[in-house]
């Protein structure tokens, strides 16, 4: 459940065999949910029995008030210190969390990537409070599954764009929306936006949440139907949509290369999210491979890499793991 997305993202994940891998994915929208109209646990259990359910792996926005993965009776706050700043807040995830703390399947949370996470680079830790919400360490995780890389840079593109540092399976950093790339609809804030911070005609959060390509293409719509009014509006030959997701791609490019530069090796580069991702109707992901692929592979995972990999966290920790990606995994009882 992450704080940018359209929605709310579930993948059942069983071993049928030792060999056999079978998963279901669905995704419950953040209108439907904040409007109270759909319940995510009965929508879980027309799709699997709940008494079934041996762990479930969750994310909540930041992540930023856990450092371990924890098990959901010990967190406080939903694990945040503040969902202000977070972009648009509808509630839809709020409802989720409380109503899978609420129905008994045992449940553990997945911590953000800040500036208390034990793993991270301490130079990273030293330069930014924040650098990437709960997700993207399933994301993360999966891409390193998908991939065995060890040594890889892993760039989330969606509403917002994300990117992680792993060096020897470890994430030792990351760069996170409000201070690097741009997404579709959030993005770093630059003078002009501080200057109206200062004088008071917008927040941050009112910057942050339009500092994206929506900026440059000039969008104003609901948060689930800005992506695809983006793609019409390019499919139409738009020259802003153009400039917007040509600009995406430069900045994008930009922060994969300056992680890049700081590592000690690279296995390759891994895309993902709505848009990393995209094949169709917008080659998304081969235009931006075309900026990336000069010394290092690049590949892509599908969009439901977030959900997939917290799937697979429960898997292993269920399976004995007390160790993701350098992040700790608190004892519980299942």
């Amino acid at each position: 459940m992450d704080h940018g997305t359209t929605g709310v993202s579930f993948t059942i994940l069983s071993l049928s065999t030792k060999d056999e891998i079978s998963s279901k994915h669905f995704k419950i929208s953040r209108e439907e949910l904040s409007a109270g109209k759909v319940s995510a646990i009965q929508e879980l259990s027309k799709r699997v029995n709940l008494d079934s359910i041996d762990l479930m792996a969750i994310t909540y926005a930041m992540g930023d008030g856990l450092s371990t993965i924890t098990p959901i009776k010990k967190v406080k706050n939903r694990g945040i210190l503040s969902i202000n700043g977070a972009g648009k807040v509808t509630g839809g995830g709020t409802a989720v969390y409380t109503e899978i703390e609420n129905s008994g399947i045992p449940t553990i949370l997945i911590p953000g990537l800040h500036n208390n996470t034990p793993c991270l680079d301490p130079r990273f830790a030293a330069a930014y409070s924040h650098h990437a919400s709960a997700e993207k360490v399933s994301i993360t995780y999966n891409a390193f599954l998908e991939t065995g890389w060890e040594n890889m840079v892993v760039a989330d593109i969606s509403s917002n764009s994300v990117t992680m540092l792993v060096q020897e399976g470890i994430i030792i950093g990351a760069i996170d929306a409000c201070l690097g790339s741009m997404g579709i609809i959030h993005g770093p804030l630059d003078l002009k936006m501080l200057r109206q911070i200062d004088d008071g005609k917008k927040t941050a959060n009112e910057c942050f949440s339009h500092a994206g390509a929506v900026k440059i293409a000039e969008i104003d719509n609901k948060v689930s139907k800005i992506k695809d009014e983006l793609l019409e509006m390019v499919k139409n030959g738009d020259d802003r949509a153009m400039l917007a997701i040509e600009t995406m791609m430069m900045t994008i490019s930009m922060e994969i290369w300056g992680l890049i530069g700081i590592a000690d090796k690279i296995d390759g580069i891994v895309l993902t999210g709505s848009l990393g991702a995209m094949e169709k109707p917008l080659n998304f992901y081969s235009l931006l491979k075309e900026y990336l692929e000069v010394l290092v592979p690049v590949v892509r995972i599908p969009a439901t890499s977030g959900s997939m990999g917290s799937a697979q966290i429960a898997r292993d920790i269920y399976n004995g793991y007390r160790n993701i990606m350098g992040i700790e995994v608190e004892e519980y009882q299942s």
